[in-house]
């Protein structure tokens, strides 16, 4: 018998559950806001709320009067012309510490340059020659004699002007 009176209040207190969570769906739908009317009209009654909302924030401002709106434009113009000159000092003070490297890697750097534009002469002269070899050899042949007798003579032509 104690089986019995176990379900029968298990069974009640089922039935006492699921009326509990029916009262509570019931108060929640009630303190739910019912529609009333269109979705548009919704949406006016909404935006009439919002644009008195704002007009009422509107007048609770303090606006400033105009002594000191010019006060705080002056403050304004004063810290941005600071601000500027500031800038101006440290881009002035770092293109001149950048000037004064470059000026002493230039006279470091001077015999490394040199070398480095006679070594992209000499592979310019080498990229042109086998161009030219693949288009015709014989012409590459002679460009290349000519060229450097041309080169002796200058050389020689400026070695007797530089002996008058």
């Amino acid at each position: 018998m104690a089986d019995t009176e176990k379900k029968v209040l298990s069974d009640a207190e089922k039935e006492a559950e699921k009326a509990a969570k029916k009262a509570k769906q019931e108060r929640i739908k009630a303190s739910k806001p019912k529609k009333e009317g269109s979705a548009a009209s919704r949406a006016g009654k909404k935006i009439k709320k919002f644009w008195k909302d704002f007009t009422g924030t509107v007048k609770k401002v303090v606006w400033p009067g105009p002594r000191e709106v010019v006060k705080s434009s002056v403050v304004v113009l004063a810290s941005i012309i600071v601000v500027g000159l500031v800038i101006l000092g440290f881009d002035t003070g770092l293109r001149a510490l950048f000037d004064a490297g470059n000026g002493l890697a230039e006279s470091i750097g001077s015999k490394t340059s040199v070398t480095t534009e006679v070594a992209t002469n000499d592979a310019d002269a080498t990229t042109t020659a086998s161009e030219e070899t693949s288009t015709d050899e014989t012409t590459t042949e002679e460009t290349e004699e000519t060229t450097t007798e041309e080169a002796a003579e200058e050389t020689t032509t400026q070695a007797q002007s530089d002996e008058n």
